[in-house]
């Protein structure tokens, strides 16, 4: 069994099939779904998203709870190893799952037919803004959004900056590295504060709307 688990691809392929034949089997098997059914697709769609985000905050959490409070005690010897391999890797997959969030939690609420309403947090159908669930799904949609945009227009770019990945910024003098390492680390904070709320509206719309 150690080869099997020894090899990441093998587990997360063997994982998602297995998590796949499983919904295939409850949804058109046991419970008898067909593709026309929109609860088919809901479910699909909150998986994707619920998955995505797992990756999302999990290594948003691993940059703020673990890597960046810990590299002031890493050796300056080892620190490329951080910086040239490590932190490349986990961006990629940070933003990557940063966008898929996103777009699957769109999808989501546009099957549900509530993606208007949210955004624009009930107006759309109340101007009284009378319908508590569209303002709190609302409220943790535009949160998110806020949080992906850190991600795509600030972290990403400041961190291609501070550890110079791709080699595009192979002249950058250290001040201005430094400079956009900070901004990364200022903006990467703020999306762990608006983790929250987020959480919490997102959660907390599907009981307590």
């Amino acid at each position: 069994m150690s080869w099997f688990l020894s090899n990441l691809r093998y587990v997360a392929w063997t994982a998602l099939a297995v998590g796949l034949l499983f919904f295939i089997w409850y949804t058109l098997g046991a419970r008898g779904y067909t593709f026309s059914d929109g609860a088919l697709w809901e479910a699909g769609l909150r998986w994707l998203h619920v998955l995505s985000g797992i990756m999302w905050i999990g290594l948003l959490y691993y940059f703020n709870f673990v890597q960046i409070p810990n590299m002031p005690k890493i050796p300056d010897e080892q620190k490329p190893a951080i910086g040239k391999v490590i932190a490349p890797a986990a961006l990629f997959w940070f933003r990557w799952a940063a966008m898929s969030t996103l777009i699957f939690g769109l999808l989501l609420a546009w099957n549900q037919n509530y993606l208007v309403q949210a955004l624009t947090l009930g107006a759309a159908d109340d101007p009284s803004f009378a319908v508590g669930k569209h303002i709190f799904i609302g409220i943790g949609m535009w949160l998110a959004i806020v949080m992906w945009f850190n991600v795509w227009f600030v972290i990403w770019p400041n961190q291609q900056k501070a550890l110079n990945i791709d080699n595009k910024y192979p002249d950058l003098a250290a001040d201005a590295k430094a400079k956009a390492a900070r901004m990364a680390m200022l903006f990467s904070r703020t999306n762990t504060f608006l983790s929250v709320p987020m959480l919490v509206a997102m959660t907390g719309a599907q009981t307590l709307g």
